[in-house]
């Protein structure tokens, strides 16, 4: 962080909120887009029975494209464009401590399915971001993961994804 020579205020770096914005804008344009679109391959029009199988959600489209084709204008080429910091180095470390591997699970669940990689989640966040010992992350890790085991695939009858663990299984689950 660096401080104004002038008026002794911190000067923060990162990213304006006006760019946030028309990223998040420009990613709904392309959603109401999409929208459009595959709606427009339903049908969109009306049928002899009523409203086709499309005809709601391209009008949603066509709302979603408008709106964030005048959020991208407005953020990007607008009178009142917003350059405050949207989020700060330091901010963003944090927010990307947890999203990397929040990410990363989920590309490991299709391999190692959910009970595994959740154990391994929530032993490697504990031990490395709630800076617990190795020994209770890996019993809460274990109890938790337990705990979820007998409550959808015993009580609930609800088999949840192993993934390439699934030749594996154990008890008949």
């Amino acid at each position: 962080m660096e401080h104004n020579e002038a008026s002794g205020e911190a000067v923060l770096r990162g990213v304006a909120t006006y760019l946030v914005e028309a990223v998040v804008a420009f990613c709904l344009l392309v959603l109401g887009i999409v929208v459009t679109y595959e709606s427009s391959k339903l049908g969109a029009g009306w049928t002899t029975d009523g409203p086709g199988a499309g005809y709601f959600p391209f009008y949603i489209g066509i709302i979603m494209s408008i709106a964030s084709a005048g959020l991208l204008y407005q953020s990007l080429l607008g009178k009142n464009k917003n350059t405050k910091v949207f989020v700060d180095q330091e901010q963003l470390k944090q927010v990307m401590m947890v999203l990397l591997p929040a990410g990363l699970y989920v590309l490991v669940v299709q391999f190692l399915g959910l009970y595994l990689s959740s154990a391994i989640y929530i032993a490697l966040f504990m031990i490395i971001l709630g800076k617990y010992s190795w020994i209770k992350s890996v019993i809460a890790a274990c109890a938790v993961n337990t705990l979820f085991f007998f409550m959808f695939e015993v009580w609930f009858k609800v088999p949840l994804f192993k993934g390439s663990l699934e030749p594996l299984s154990f008890l008949g689950y």
